[in-house]
């Protein structure tokens, strides 16, 4: 009998964390990303790093996007706000001075590729970060568009 209410558990199970169109149910369609982050270098780091970020489907190249990029440690504690270093040197993106070290923080900024800096400290004391493993996770118009793990080796 046992064995029976364990096998229903496990169906019930499997079907609430299927995909909602594993019953031939068709997927809509999904709305082009307004973001994306690329690997942070160097990677492990000591204490700084660099990492870069695109902001727009670029169709409309004069939009402006409020975008915010932040670290997180393991337990998602907000930790930094990456500062906003500039545009990577193969991009023709043009960062206007007054950008450059602007927290990037609901910062709007137009399509293009942008390049975020962290110092390895911490917001608010100022301290330099622990060593371990920290999240950034890119907001683009308050929808999250990636989530990557740099590490900290100190």
């Amino acid at each position: 009998m046992f064995h029976r209410w364990a096998a229903l558990v496990l169906v019930l199970a499997l079907c609430a964390i299927s995909p909602k169109n594993a019953a031939g149910q068709q997927a809509k369609p999904r709305e082009p990303s307004a973001g994306k982050l690329g690997r942070n270098f160097p990677n492990p780091f000591n204490p700084e790093t660099t990492i870069p970020f695109d902001v727009g489907d670029c169709t409309d190249g004069s939009r402006q996007h409020v975008v915010t990029l932040q670290i997180y440690n393991v337990l998602m504690q907000r930790v930094a706000t990456m500062v906003l270093k500039g545009a990577p040197t193969t991009s023709t993106t043009s960062v206007p001075s007054s950008l450059i070290g602007a927290p990037i923080r609901n910062l709007r900024m137009g399509c293009g590729s942008y390049l975020g800096f962290w110092s390895g400290n911490l917001d608010g004391n100022g301290r330099e970060a622990a060593s371990g493993t920290y999240l950034v996770q890119l907001l683009v118009d308050g929808k999250p568009n990636g989530t990557r793990q740099i590490f900290n080796a100190k």
